[in-house]
Order: structure tokens, then C-alpha cells, then sequence
């Protein structure tokens, strides 16, 4: 079982997984993943009739999305380019 919602999870909200992964660019799937987000709030917040909870669901939505996105663009970094985390560093060691 714990399986079966893994792939279902990860056939949804992979965005390498699933039909998004043909956008190139991942700015905009990652923006198209932020509007699906806020569309599932709105309708969630409809069938429950919490319209005065739709703006912190909005919110929080918002913020998990663009905390993976951040950690996502990170671990892509890292994989193509780790010598830019080097750069943070002075060359002699800490902020010269």
C-alpha cells in the first residue's frame, strides 16, 4: 500500500515524473506547479466552506512550493556546478 501512494505521489507532484517534465525551463514549471496549488486551495476551501482560511492556505502553499523549489534548484546546483559553493568563500578562508 505504502507503495502504491508513493508512485501515485510521485506521478503527481515529481515534477520529473510527471507531464510537466516537458517544460524546459524549470521556472515556469515551477510556477505552473504554484498556480495548480493554489487552485486545488481554492477548491478545497470551497467544498469545506472555509473562505476565511482560503488566504493562509494560499500562503503555506506558497511557502512549501518555494522551499522545494529552493532545494530542488540547490541539489541541481550542486550536481552541475559544485565548485560555485566554493566561491562563497574567501580564499584564504573565511570572508576576505
Amino acid at each position: 500500500m505504502t507503495s502504491f501512494i508513493m508512485d501515485w505521489w510521485n506521478l503527481v507532484m515529481d515534477h520529473e515524473k510527471n507531464p510537466l517534465s516537458n517544460i524546459k525551463d524549470l521556472r515556469v514549471r515551477h510556477l505552473v506547479m504554484q498556480i495548480l496549488a493554489w487552485m486545488w486551495c481554492i477548491v478545497f476551501t470551497a467544498m469545506t466552506g472555509t473562505w476565511m482560511y482560503l488566504g493562509v492556505n494560499i500562503l503555506f502553499h506558497a511557502l512549501f512550493l518555494c522551499a522545494i523549489f529552493i532545494t530542488v534548484s540547490v541539489f541541481e546546483a550542486a550536481k552541475r556546478k559544485p565548485q560555485i559553493f566554493y566561491t562563497l568563500r574567501g580564499e584564504g578562508g573565511e570572508h576576505e
